[in-house]
């Protein structure tokens, strides 16, 4: 599907520029961001997923405690 944008010229040049850095031609760098966009729906419901299988979870900690110093112990 192809898409027409309008933006400022400026802003245009500063985009080829930064996408230029990346090794991405504009097209590439706005393609890969609204493949980013769309799939962050299905990442919020993943999260969600994930979150509800955590707290429904049957597995015991055996009173175990979150320990900042023993995690930073290296």
């Amino acid at each position: 599907m192809n898409i027409t944008l309008s933006i400022d010229e400026q802003v245009a040049q500063r985009a080829r520029e930064a996408a230029q850095k990346m090794g991405k031609s504009l097209n590439q760098a706005v393609r890969d961001y609204l493949v980013q966009l769309a799939g962050s729906g299905k990442r919020a419901q993943q999260w969600d997923q994930f979150e509800a299988r955590c707290l429904h979870s049957p597995a015991k900690l055996g009173g175990w405690r979150f320990d900042r110093d023993e995690a930073n112990e290296r």
